[in-house]
């Protein structure tokens, strides 16, 4: 990102320089290895006195064009972090309009390795400020762990409840390579915590995103980024990481259930390999994951407006298995011509041994135990096809793409409900085909001050979904509420952005105009829903205006509208009987949820460090929330999703980062919000029609993170990182304070390295939650799985 920063400030210089002239172009490598160098800074410069004349970064495949060069002498100068600074004379006449001088190679500084492998660092905040973007390589103390573990540590970010949380707000959407997919969700976030992050390169969050993305995701985006590789020839790179976790136990179970998981191991072998040569790419990318983890072990107390007392536990211990591969071919048909096909393939398997014994409030009788068994197994394939056309001038691009996803949910519960004078063995099965097709056409078209993009994008989405009950004696399922149901999507959307620079200013404005056409097709025989949907045109708009105060200091301010879609899941009409008296179902009355967001952020740099603030406000309508309420004569709580009224969330988030010294570099990132939650009153139809009201609800909370990576001798890294949550606002209640240490160490080898890591040191993450609903209340503590020690070794060949 510093050379990108640079790159900001050095085109509207050149844009002013001439009127016409001469382009000059080439391509830059390494000198010892032969692949590509990006982000390059080549500047020109006038023989006689030195002066600036112009400049620019080489792009992603190394190459850089200068263009409205007059006649004259000058000397061209190439550096690079980590890379001899290179100068070379240039001679530009009158008898071409374009000259190229074929390839320049730079030479690593090898006196100077140890130090380029630590200050070879980017600012996370780029020059925008409308995005981050973190190497997963770079977080030491979470490596051989998933991608949800990986951004545990990142600025801004909260996991809760196995879900990302940006700036207090779960509503983010989830890409891979800028691609929504159903392995990550569509609106929501799924499997993120079965994503090995040994496939990942880096990971950008992006709180403020262009017309050019989907509307959905009120708090921004989150774009998983694969592992790719440039350099000529066959290379590739293995890696095997292992570890333990629930070393100890944190909290006893009740009495009269089976033993929770202790020690729990953790594999990931990873391969990548590819073969780069003329005109053809070829990669590949395979991991395997398998994990037992204590998944969660929640103490519930639960007290009843009518006296009643029921403490409950629930164990869940998990096995995992995720074997996952991606793999393509890059056909540079000619300078102007590229195309890319590749294919993804998932399998995740799920077995999940759980107990869940209710008790009395002085735990002498036990009113039930509940034992289950979930064998699910979720599988994806995905399959892609992109070309782009390079135009004659540099940067005039037209990008088409289509994408197919195919996502397969089947899932079997067995339970084993043990009551003091039965026992029932029930079962369901619930089978989920999920079938999505993504036509997209990108142009993007480079101006004398900017660049104007456009586009159009075309999705068509399938859901068939069939649930079979299976009851038992006295069975507690719900066996009405069954059968088949189908979701059907249907958006197309049309976008587009203008983009002015000059040495004082920059302005994005961009608009997409979205038509959205949902419905749910619910079987005739369910006992409460019937078939609903809804359908808008909506336009959102986006701007992004930036005063340049100098080279080191700037101001920006954001204004975007997005919306919340619900998801198949969060409508889906069956009960969920995951815990037997806290039943979750879907709504498919659920309607969008539209937020307007406000930002102003600030950015300043120096020789070490930079420091980012922006305060934001966002008012969101129909807001989307889970409620738990009661029925009359019945202590079985049902958790249902409505859109409630409108609610708030302002605040201010700091990030510095400063090197203190050549040994130490330390980040620390600051969010304090606050939410606000207006008062309402809804009607919840499953199982019976009953109305749910709630005061308005109000809380500051925030976040704090610390983290330093020390630079040892002998090619060794160490980092630690440490978490501190405030209590927060959660529906219908509040979440506790939560801390956390990790800490992690790497050596580079020949050709590889080796960690070891740690999370949770001190053993101190613990989730507390209180709730309240019509006619009780409950408070419970987590002490589910947090502390891992993980070791692995990486080889590149």
């Amino acid at each position: 990102m510093k050379n990108l920063f640079l790159l900001l400030f050095l085109i509207p210089l050149s844009s002013l320089a001439q009127t016409s002239g001469v382009s000059v172009s080439g391509q830059i490598k390494d000198q010892q290895k032969k692949e590509v160098l990006a982000y390059v800074n080549v500047v020109l410069k006038n023989e006689k006195d030195s002066s600036f004349v112009i400049g620019t970064v080489t792009n992603e495949e190394g190459r850089f064009t200068l263009s409205n060069i007059k006649t004259g002498r000058y000397m061209l100068e190439f550096s690079f972090v980590g890379y001899l600074t290179k100068k070379q004379p240039l001679f530009v006449g009158n008898m071409s309009a374009f000259l190229d001088i074929a390839t320049i190679e730079l030479t690593e500084k090898t006196e100077l390795l140890n130090e380029v492998t630590v200050t070879a660092r980017q600012d996370a905040i780029g020059n925008k400020m409308d995005k981050k973007t973190f190497n997963v390589a770079d977080n030491i103390s979470q490596s051989g762990g998933s991608v949800l573990q990986a951004m545990y540590n990142l600025p801004g970010v909260t996991i809760q409840d196995g879900k990302v949380l940006l700036r207090g707000s779960d509503k983010v959407t989830v890409l891979i390579d800028g691609k929504q997919t159903a392995l990550t969700g569509f609106g929501s976030q799924t499997s993120l915590d079965n994503i090995p992050a040994s496939a990942i390169e880096k990971i950008e969050i992006i709180n403020n995103p262009s017309a050019r993305y989907d509307a959905n995701g009120n708090a921004g985006i989150i774009n998983i980024i694969y592992k790719t590789n440039k350099q000529e020839g066959f290379n590739g790179k293995v890696g095997l990481a292992g570890g333990l976790g629930a070393l100890w136990i944190k909290q006893e179970n009740l009495p009269s259930i089976r033993p929770q998981y202790q020690a729990t191991p953790k594999i990931n072998p990873s391969l990548s390999l590819n073969y780069r040569k003329n005109k053809i790419n070829a990669f590949f990318q395979g991991d395997y994951l398998y994990t037992r983890t204590l998944n969660k072990n929640e103490f519930v107390d639960r007290f009843y407006d009518n006296g009643d007392v029921v403490r409950q536990q629930t164990k869940r211990n998990r096995r995992t298995s995720l074997p996952t591969a991606k793999t393509g071919i890059d056909w540079r048909i000619n300078s102007s011509n590229m195309l890319t096909v590749s294919g993804f393939f998932s399998s995740e398997k799920i077995l999940d041994n759980g107990d869940e014994p209710f008790f009395n409030a002085d735990l002498t009788e036990r009113r039930r135990l509940w034992q289950f068994l979930e064998d699910e197994l979720k599988t994806t394939v995905m399959a892609s096809t992109a070309y782009q056309h390079k135009f004659k001038e540099a940067g005039h691009l037209l990008n088409i793409g289509f994408n197919y996803t195919f996502h397969r949910e089947d899932e079997k519960y067995f339970f084993t409900n043990i009551m003091p004078t039965f026992t029932g063995l029930d079962a369901f099965k619930l089978i989920s085909d999920e079938h999505v097709g993504d036509l997209t056409l990108d142009y993007i078209r480079p101006l004398r001050y900017g660049r104007f993009e456009t586009g159009l994008k075309f999705r068509r989405r399938v859901i068939p979904t069939n649930m079979l009950f299976i009851p038992g004696l006295n069975s507690p399922l719900d066996v009405n509420a069954g059968g088949a149901a189908t979701y059907k999507e249907t958006i197309p959307a049309a976008y587009g952005t203008y983009i002015f620079e000059n040495p004082k200013y920059e302005l994005e404005a961009g608009l997409r105009v979205e038509y959205v056409g949902v419905r749910y097709e619910v079987n005739p025989n369910h006992n409460t829903y019937k078939s609903d949907g809804y359908n808008y045109v909506q336009p959102f708009p986006n701007v992004r205006l930036a005063y340049k105060i100098n080279d080191k200091n700037k101001l920006s301010f954001f204004y975007n509208r997005r919306v919340d879609r619900p998801n198949e899941v969060d409508i889906r009409i069956f009960p969920k009987y995951d815990d037997a008296e806290i039943i979750k179902v879907g709504n498919p009355a659920l309607g969008p949820q539209f937020t307007n967001s406000l930002e102003l952020g600030y950015k300043t740099g120096w020789a070490k460090g930079y420091f980012y603030s922006a305060v934001y406000h966002r008012i969101a309508d129909g807001t989307i929330t889970r409620i738990a309420s009661t029925v009359p004569g019945s202590n079985l709580i049902y958790a249902i999703f409505q859109n409630a009224k409108r609610s708030y969330n302002t605040g201010l988030e700091v990030l510095l980062s400063q090197e203190a010294g050549a040994a130490l570099t330390l980040n620390l990132n600051a969010n304090i919000y606050k939410n606000v939650i207006d008062a309402f009153s809804v009607e919840n139809k499953y199982p019976t029609p009953h109305t749910f009201s709630a005061d308005k609800q109000a809380l500051t909370s925030g976040n704090v993170k610390l983290s330093g990576t020390i630079h040892l001798p002998k090619k060794v890294d160490a980092q630690f990182v440490a978490v501190y949550l405030a209590p927060d606002i959660i529906p219908q209640g509040k979440i506790g304070a939560r801390f956390s240490v990790d800490a992690g160490i790497k050596k580079a080898i020949p050709k590889g390295e080796v960690f070891l890591n740690a999370t949770d040191l001190l053993n101190t993450m613990v989730v507390k939650k209180e709730i309240f609903g019509d006619g009780f209340r409950y408070v419970s503590k987590d002490y589910y799985e947090t502390q891992v020690i993980r070791a692995g070794y990486n080889y590149k060949f």
